[in-house]
């Protein structure tokens, strides 16, 4: 506790923020995506950007995994529920809008739909039952290991998986080649990168010549990695830096690398608000196949609407506008009842927004 409470004292965020300032001086804007709905909520519930010269922009990019799940999928995992299959998911997909319905709309209309905290509880669950289970396993990164994991671990015969899992570094170069966005440089994701090291984002600033910094979830770490980033960008010498020193190593974890490999082959993947992306989505791979819920049940969904009439989720999630420029926030879409995906989950720059309104 001790340790967290240094990296949000206020007067070393203060010491910061006036470097920044001195950095950012009267020159061009500059604009720093983050992808981390972790990051948002650090920036937005500590005032971050209240911090921060007028000439520097932090935005949020596609950071909430549960966010960027296309209603297409949503839309599986709900029909598979209806059919009579018990869907076991995590709470933040629960009331995910899909074309027509959400899992929690499946679950009113008397669907087995269970939540759970990990994949691990889904295997206890499919142990309990003589039925057929599947688990929607989303996340990006940080959680495709511990499905990979249960997945070498034989789960029993009746569970399946519904994998939605997509991959952080793909997007970003998406992000990156939005020309209109001007984007200037990324803070990377603190929790991916403990699993997949630095690599990954050195093609930013080797191709698209802007700085990166991976960084922690404190009000400090967010500081320090702004400040990191303008350091760069005022010496002309954009790099990769690791501002997240104590959790991520330049390798990152080898051991949930080998696994993935093993379990998941990759493929192109649709993402709500940027269409689909090359190489960004993980499938199973043949050798575990038996597993695949698409396989197991015959399940097909091509096409899903991802967004419903005056919804501004898209232009949300890729930093476009922020999210009291919808028209729908905290009127018709609110944390109780939420139109667009970004209203739902605790990661979502929406429902982190509607909370500190």
């Amino acid at each position: 506790m001790a340790r967290n409470m240094r990296f949000r004292d206020a007067t070393l965020a203060n010491q910061v923020a006036k470097r920044i300032c001195e950095l950012a001086g009267n020159e061009r804007n500059v604009k720093i995506c983050h992808v981390c709905g972790t990051h948002e909520w650090t920036i937005t519930h500590f005032g971050l950007r209240e911090l921060l010269p007028s000439n520097v922009e932090v935005i949020a990019g596609p950071g909430c995994p549960v966010c960027i799940v296309p209603a297409s999928e949503i839309d599986e995992a709900v029909e598979l529920a209806l059919r009579g299959v018990t869907t076991i998911c995590f709470g933040d997909i629960l009331r995910v809008p899909g074309s027509r319905r959400s899992l929690l709309d499946a679950k009113a209309e008397g669907a087995d739909v269970r939540v759970v905290y990990s994949i691990g509880d889904a295997v206890k669950i499919a142990k309990r039952i003589s039925g057929e289970t599947v688990f929607f396993a989303v996340g990006f990164e940080t959680t495709a290991p511990s499905t990979a994991v249960e997945a070498v671990g034989k789960p029993p015969r009746n569970l399946s998986l519904l994998v939605s899992h997509r991959l952080i570094p793909p997007a970003m170069e998406i992000m990156a080649e939005m020309r209109d966005l001007g984007l200037d440089g990324f803070i990377a994701p603190g929790h991916v990168s403990t699993v997949i090291g630095l690599e990954p984002y050195r093609v930013f600033p080797e191709k698209y010549g802007m700085p990166t910094v991976v960084a922690g979830f404190e009000p400090l770490d967010v500081l320090i990695g702004i400040y990191m980033i303008l350091k760069q960008l005022r010496e002309g010498k954009p790099r990769l830096e690791n501002e997240y020193t104590r959790a991520v190593r330049r390798e990152g974890n080898a051991k949930a690398q080998q696994l993935m490999q093993k379990v998941f082959e990759v493929a192109d993947g649709s993402w709500r608000g940027l269409g689909t992306i090359r190489f960004s989505k993980l499938t199973l791979s043949k050798e575990y196949s038996e597993l695949d819920a698409h396989l197991r049940h015959g399940l097909k969904v091509e096409t899903g609407v991802d967004l419903q009439p005056g919804c501004r989720c898209h232009l949300v999630i890729v930093g476009r506008i922020r999210p009291n420029e919808c028209s729908l926030f905290m009127k018709a879409c609110t944390p109780r009842k939420p139109v667009g995906a970004c209203m739902v989950s605790s990661e979502g720059t929406c429902r982190i927004w509607a909370r500190s309104t």
